[in-house]
């Protein structure tokens, strides 16, 4: 049974698609004045790495990569989230809420059309050009630059994840270096599978002029200095846009020679370009790097009362949702597995009860993922009860490291009446994150196989017994016809039609 509206045949196109110019080179240079529009763009490659030839591209991308991406790049969880959960919460706003702010889209006919591009972009909305105050561009511009350095670097290029450099560095024994606020340094870092050595990412948004790609040069210069050592890449991300201007990227990279030797997760380097999610099933450190990197996520459903909280049906077969290139993640209008099994389960149990349909899902191959709606956005979260176990082990560890470090210790803390130097404070809580991301790392050897364990364990469980509680969330056997969903093997999210960005 394939629904009429579901095609194998590329390209797909979706309602939330729009076009992205991307121009690779391998150096900054002046701000190409309007090439976006009149440049003959080619395709992105089919593998999800570097293009052989520099020049202007034009790849096709859905908002729901564009949130997905803007929700999972950034500082990464504090001890401070474990303690507060809900804060959660108020993080994944601060990201979204300035691109669902002042982001809109127009359609563009560009004077060499390439037949899989859509002929929509993104650009700036009138908010953002007359009633928007400097600051908040500039902080508009960090936020798209973020999201679009992530989403670049991931579905495009092939970077397995990003971490914020304020994580500590690659390098254990680097640690340190990494977090010095007098160095320029660049603003993330990853390890590439596929080539099999580090990345150091910088990312530049708004009005990106050459001064701006300059000033990110020679961040990435001063993270080489740390890595000298260790073969890398050097990639510098410009999310360029004015008001009514399309967005673009431009990609500047270069290789940095080294010889020292890399870790890999899985047992062997992958021929393919992948993510921890994929190698999640054979390898410890996949399980733990996919679960910190989920971390926040998983918090802002800890958070949501049980009322809140909704379970969707998803394709229990997880290769049918492996990262490809140019995507975050699938587009669920494509998996045609899940939405065969939604309507068959629909047609044969359309009155059953829940127990009943959780039954029947299950022998027909789908399983259930939690979800919860982030409070003030129309933006939906998810993950797959087993990766939700996980996360909750790795949650209480760090609850239990937080409360039992002098300095990060309830008790340890100042809560004066006079201001503190705002420069000593910056440094104190550094200094603390660090003593933070030391204690994770020497508890991570102990902590893997318990979070295997839990892993496995919530194959075959149940939501009662991972959240918690007596009440299970409501299974969503029909989800509302106006969500967008996406999903990866272990994530989901979904974005409401009505709340794409608005035609300019």
């Amino acid at each position: 049974m394939i629904l009429p509206h579901v095609t194998d045949a590329p390209p797909l196109v979706y309602t939330d698609s729009f076009d992205i110019p991307v121009l690779l080179r391998d150096r900054p240079a002046r701000r190409p004045h309007q090439q976006w529009r009149t440049a003959k763009h080619k395709p992105w490659p089919a593998m999800a790495t570097f293009p052989q030839e520099n020049g202007w591209y034009a790849p096709t991308t859905t908002w729901r990569e564009i949130i997905k991406a803007a929700i999972e790049v950034g500082r990464p969880v504090s001890y401070m989230f474990h303690r507060f959960p809900r804060l959660a919460n108020s993080e994944l706003v601060a990201r979204v809420a300035p691109l669902y702010a002042y982001m809109g889209q127009h359609d563009v006919t560009p004077r060499h059309p390439l037949p899989q591009t859509v002929g929509r972009r993104l650009t700036l909305n009138g908010v953002y050009e007359d009633a928007t105050e400097r600051t908040a561009k500039n902080a508009m511009g960090y936020r798209l630059g973020m999201t679009m350095a992530e989403w670049a670097c991931r579905a495009l290029l092939g970077l397995a994840q990003t971490w914020h450099v304020e994580n500590g560095g690659p390098i254990p024994a680097l640690r340190g270096d990494f977090q010095d606020p007098k160095r320029k340094l660049p603003d993330l870092w990853g390890l590439h599978q596929a080539e099999n050595q580090y990345w150091l990412i910088e990312a530049k948004g708004g009005d990106v002029g050459q001064g701006a790609l300059d000033n990110g040069l020679a961040q990435l210069a001063g993270g080489s200095k740390i890595l000298s050592a260790y073969a890398h890449r050097r990639v510098l991300i410009g999310a360029a846009v004015r008001p009514r201007d399309d967005l673009f990227l431009t990609i500047d990279h270069n290789q940095h020679a080294g010889g020292k030797p890399l870790t890999q997760w899985g047992p062997a380097a992958p021929v393919e370009p992948g993510g921890p999610e994929d190698y999640i099933g054979d390898s410890d450190d996949a399980l733990m790097a996919t679960a910190r990197a989920q971390m926040l996520n998983f918090l802002a459903l800890r958070s949501l009362p049980p009322t809140r909280l909704r379970t969707v049906l998803v394709a229990t077969d997880r290769t049918l949702r492996r990262h490809t290139p140019g995507t975050l993640a699938m587009p669920l209008e494509r998996d045609t597995e899940t939405f065969e099994r939604r309507a068959r389960l629909r047609a044969e149990a359309p009155a059953a009860e829940t127990p009943t349909l959780r039954g029947r899902a299950r022998a027909m191959g789908l399983e259930e993922f939690l979800t919860g709606r982030i409070p003030g956005t129309e933006v939906t979260i998810g993950m797959s009860r087993r990766l939700f176990a996980a996360c909750e082990l790795v949650h209480r560890a760090d609850l239990e490291t937080a409360n039992s470090t002098p300095g990060l210790r309830a008790e340890d803390q100042r809560y004066g009446d006079d201001p503190m130097d705002e420069e000593f404070e910056g440094e104190e809580r550094r200094g603390l994150r660090g003593i933070w991301y030391e204690r994770q790392e020497e508890e991570s050897p102990y902590l893997k196989p318990v979070v295997r364990r839990a892993y496995e364990r919530a194959e075959e469980g149940t939501w009662r017994g991972v959240l918690g509680t007596d009440l299970e969330p409501r299974l969503d056997v029909e989800p509302d016809a106006g969500r967008l969903e996406a999903a990866t093997a272990e994530t989901y999210v979904a974005v409401r039609g009505e709340g794409l960005p608005h035609s300019t």
